[in-house]
């Protein structure tokens, strides 16, 4: 399992610039609303997506699902991480989280 980040972590980190957030959720839900700057990776692409998406193996990475009942970013994270990844955590509270602290999202399609 991959290591954890808070939300107040996590949105020091978005406003810094220093992580690449990913949005495990798939389906609609991304174009509704997805945590700034996130891109869009679900399990089943990771193999065939993340190079493109994700080309620094090194760089701090933060997948999120909706809630911590939501397995999907827990998935991402651990086949990230298995293709070599090396600074991987699970934002685990999701973005049901992140909306009820009242944080900004965006929506739209992915870009990519």
């Amino acid at each position: 399992m991959s290591n954890l980040i808070a939300r107040d972590e996590l949105r020091a980190a978005i406003n810094a610039g220093t992580v690449t957030v990913v949005d495990a959720l798939g389906g609609d839900h991304y174009a509704r609303q997805h945590l700034p700057g996130a891109v869009l990776l679900i399990e089943a692409d990771v193999s065939a997506r993340a190079a493109d998406l994700l080309p620094d193996r090194e760089a701090a990475i933060v997948t999120y699902c909706s809630n911590p009942s939501c397995p999907n970013s827990g998935r991402v994270a651990d086949r990230l991480t298995a293709l070599g990844y090396t600074n991987v955590r699970k934002y685990a509270e999701g973005i049901e989280d992140w909306v009820a602290a009242g944080l900004p999202t965006e929506s739209g399609a992915p870009t990519r």
